[in-house]
């Protein structure tokens, strides 16, 4: 049973953190060495955005998905996998939106505008990346501190409204084959429904 000390960040980079880190450097590592090799396809602007995109919310599901699987297998240690998986999840997803503003959109600040208001795929996104925000900037020991263990955890209560405006973000987007949002969707209702349940079984 994990326990809330079990919840508390620890300090330092031990080597499975350090691991968990230089996976998720791969998709960038290999999105930079598709560039050199000029392998990314008829058109590199679109191929960049989306994959950076996609990378950020494949981190994100997949910090849904530390609690579930620690508890299920009894491995509390997995738990501090859940910070370097956010912050990189937060950094796909900063980097897919600056790309989209400097080399799709060449800083056309009215263009930009003009898509957040009219593309509701882009106006969920941007939602979802302003709520991610503050939960980046207070994933830190000195931040947790300030706010106080009750009002940091309800705060980052904020990932169950970000990953499914995440996930409605990449299905409205996808125009042709929807496989993999769906496949994304019903993954995080799982990981949503299974919170719900025992958040139920603990108030009966």
């Amino acid at each position: 049973m994990l326990t809330k000390s079990s919840h508390k960040p620890k300090r330092g980079f031990t080597p499975d953190i350090i691991v968990v880190c230089l996976i998720c450097l791969l998709p960038l590592l290999w999105l930079v060495w598709r560039f050199f090799q000029n392998d990314l396809g008829v058109n590199p602007v679109e191929t960049v955005v989306r994959q950076l995109g996609v990378w950020g919310l494949r981190l994100l599901v997949a910090g849904l998905l530390i609690t579930p699987v620690a508890r299920i297998f009894k491995q509390p240690r997995l738990i501090r996998w859940r910070r370097p998986i956010g912050l990189f999840a937060f950094a796909y997803v900063a980097m897919h939106l600056s790309s989209y503003i400097a080399i799709d959109q060449y800083f056309d600040w009215s263009r930009i505008w003009a898509d957040i208001v009219k593309r509701p795929y882009i106006t969920f996104g941007m939602i979802a990346f302003v709520l991610l925000i503050p939960l980046a900037l207070t994933s830190f020991n000195a931040a947790i501190k300030r706010l106080g263990g009750v009002a940091w955890r309800n705060l980052h209560k904020l990932i169950y409204v970000i990953v499914p405006l995440g996930v409605l973000h990449y299905f409205l987007l996808v125009k042709a084959d929807k496989t993999m949002p769906l496949i994304y969707g019903g993954i995080v209702a799982v990981l949503l429904g299974w919170r719900l349940w025992g958040w139920i079984r603990r108030k009966v």
